[in-house]
């Protein structure tokens, strides 16, 4: 069920008719009988994790109960581990590994079961790959409620967090259909406390909800995929485009997957303040990082906030020297990249993007870089274009193409032109985003969130009349200028 399809806005607005006005007629007749309240929030509960794996089974239903599973799994291990503390203090380590061992043992089967027995294959030939890796479909969403699911079980461990007494409240953490098939990544120490103490319906910023889902939806249906249409006739056959053409599809395919994953991010951070929950940004203007390590502060924040806290850490972080430190940084993001993808070219960009903060933190070390505007452009656009040339190995699907499109870039390989009704869509669609990464970091770019913005704006009525204005123009934009309906990108991992 796709956030940009009709289906999916039946499917939205019926769910939240019935959750509030339920809500609202159960506080208008037991508002004073504290037990039937009690009894009513376990029935919201149930609810919203009905319609959540109604959203997930839509896909393919059999898979909710791979989902089931690992909830159900951690969420007892996490209970054995607090009630063995005081008898069996070293048992916690066993249920850790137990634990970590079913997580990510069905991650793998799933996600990278074919790719390691194609190149076990490769590297001996007698054997070959089982035909059960033909049919099998990978879970839509399981890297990211595995992560979830991970990061439960060790903060438990750690005693960052008390094991969660109500396997309900458990499953809908795991399960919440706007952040379960692709992210934000959410921790249960900012989500598990927002289902006990659920936000007041009249509480609800609902016009920031319908901002946001608007705004995801602008960047979507209106930006990212009319850059897929570029992007996708450049990388089809790169080996035939000049020179010319292959960047702008690459600058193309860099827009694109930022307007994608960060609009799917959008929808979902609305749909779910629509229910009265909260979710983490993921992203904050990240083509204007200066520098990779700014970069990753920026882009895919779940994610690399999840790796650095669980990964980076626990290997040592930057504790142990520096060349320990570096070693740190390859492992985490070769694994990041693994993350993405049971493929080489994942693994090639993962590292790539590794090597890239080692070598800035080693230049930082012996180098202090001159305050001055002129060269923080230049750091901002040398940034953006080594991000960019690494998307290739993200976007390609093997080692040979991703080469191809690297030299074409600087050896003439063929004479195919871009045509001009695509060249003008990204062109249009890199202005909006230039000047929407620009308003940004001008009038967005402080310490407050998003939010908190948006409540001072709504007490002018100068600038309520002005983002009422553009708020129409992007509704109209996002209804006459919609291109032919995509996938979001991040769906796939």
């Amino acid at each position: 069920m796709l956030f940009n399809s009709t289906i999916f806005v039946k499917f939205l607005i019926q769910s939240l008719a019935v959750y509030w006005i339920s809500r609202w007629l159960f506080g208008l007749i037991w508002q004073n009988h504290a037990r039937i309240q009690a009894i009513f929030r376990w029935i919201l509960i149930i609810y919203l994790i009905k319609i959540s794996l109604v959203f997930y089974g839509y896909w393919k239903f059999s898979y909710v109960f791979i989902l089931i599973w690992i909830s159900a799994v951690d969420y007892g291990l996490a209970l054995l581990m607090v009630t063995s503390e005081t008898r069996f203090p070293q048992f916690r380590r066993v249920l850790l590994f137990v634990s970590l061992a079913n997580s990510l043992g069905i991650l793998f089967f799933f996600k990278y079961g074919r790719f390691i027995a194609e190149n076990w294959a490769y590297v001996w030939p007698i054997s070959s790959p089982s035909g059960i890796w033909e049919t099998l479909v990978l879970p839509l969403g399981i890297s990211f409620y595995t992560f979830q699911s991970v990061s439960y079980i060790v903060d438990v461990y750690k005693r960052e967090i008390p094991a969660e007494t109500s396997y309900l409240s458990y499953l809908l953490f795991l399960s919440f259909f706007p952040q379960l098939v692709a992210g934000p990544i959410v921790t249960a120490k900012s989500f598990l406390p927002q289902i006990r103490k659920s936000l007041d319906w009249r509480k609800i910023p609902l016009a920031f909800a319908i901002f946001l889902i608007l705004l995801g939806l602008f960047k979507k249906v209106v930006l990212a995929d009319h850059l897929a249409e570029s992007s996708e006739f450049v990388f089809r056959n790169p080996s035939e485009m000049d020179i010319r053409t292959l960047w702008v599809g690459l600058i193309s395919y860099s827009f694109q997957i930022y307007c994608d994953f960060s609009g799917y991010t959008d929808i979902a951070q609305g749909a779910a303040l629509m229910f009265g929950f909260r979710l983490p940004e993921n992203f904050s203007m990240p083509y204007l990082a200066r520098g990779f390590s700014e970069f990753w502060t920026k882009w895919h924040i779940s994610l690399s906030s999840w790796l650095k806290k669980y990964l980076y850490f626990n290997l040592g972080g930057n504790r142990n020297g520096v060349y320990r430190t570096y070693l740190n940084l390859l492992v985490v993001m070769l694994l990041g990249g693994l993350w993405h993808g049971a493929n080489w070219n994942f693994v090639f960009w993962g590292f790539g993007h590794g090597v890239l903060l080692v070598l800035e933190r080693a230049m930082g070390r012996f180098t202090s870089f001159p305050d001055s505007k002129l060269f923080t452009g230049f750091y901002i656009g040398f940034t953006f274009l080594m991000v960019s040339l690494l998307w290739i190995f993200f976007r390609t699907p093997n080692f040979s193409e991703s080469l191809c499109y690297l030299q074409g870039l600087f050896i003439k390989n063929g004479d195919l032109s871009l045509p001009y009704r695509l060249e003008s869509n990204v062109v249009f669609c890199a202005v909006f985003i230039i000047l929407g990464h620009w308003f940004g970091k001008k009038y967005f770019n402080k310490n407050e969130d998003l939010e908190s913005i948006f409540a001072k704006i709504q007490k002018s009525p100068v600038k309520v009349a002005f983002l009422g204005f553009f708020s129409a123009i992007g509704i109209i934009s996002t209804v006459l200028y919609a291109a032919e309906t995509k996938p979001f990108v991040y769906f796939v991992f």
